[in-house]
């Protein structure tokens, strides 16, 4: 009885891996290089910016201070006036529907891809 519940173990855990692997594979596959970075503060536009194109931009609001450098076709926030600073720890962002979010200073950075509205993945 004990040799045959191993067995089983066994099994569910391979299948459990495999299903991992596959679900992996098809979100790597799916991700899509984006071409604009849009920058919300407190759900009102800040900003459009081209992704392909160098640049710093200063994101000051009533709620604090970020800033967004935009370089070799990725976004990353480097610096912000927020106590815990985990949009600063975060990596750049470079494909479609990434983002960044700075909740104390309430801004949004996400990358989009043209003609693409949001990500719907069904498995």
């Amino acid at each position: 009885m004990n040799g045959k519940k191993a067995k089983n173990d066994i099994i569910f855990i391979s299948a459990l891996l495999v299903f991992a692997l596959i679900f992996g594979l098809v979100l790597f596959l799916s991700q899509t290089k984006g071409d604009t970075v849009v920058v919300t503060v407190d759900g009102a536009l800040f900003g459009e910016y081209p992704i392909e194109k160098d640049a710093q931009i200063e994101i000051k609001s009533k709620s604090g201070e970020n800033l967004l450098v935009i370089k070799d076709k990725t976004a990353d926030v480097i610096s912000a006036s927020c106590p815990d600073g985990i949009c600063v720890h975060h990596r750049p962002i470079q494909n479609g529907g990434e983002s960044i979010i700075c909740l104390p200073n309430k801004v949004v950075v996400e990358v989009r891809t043209k003609g693409v509205k949001g990500t719907d993945i069904i498995v």
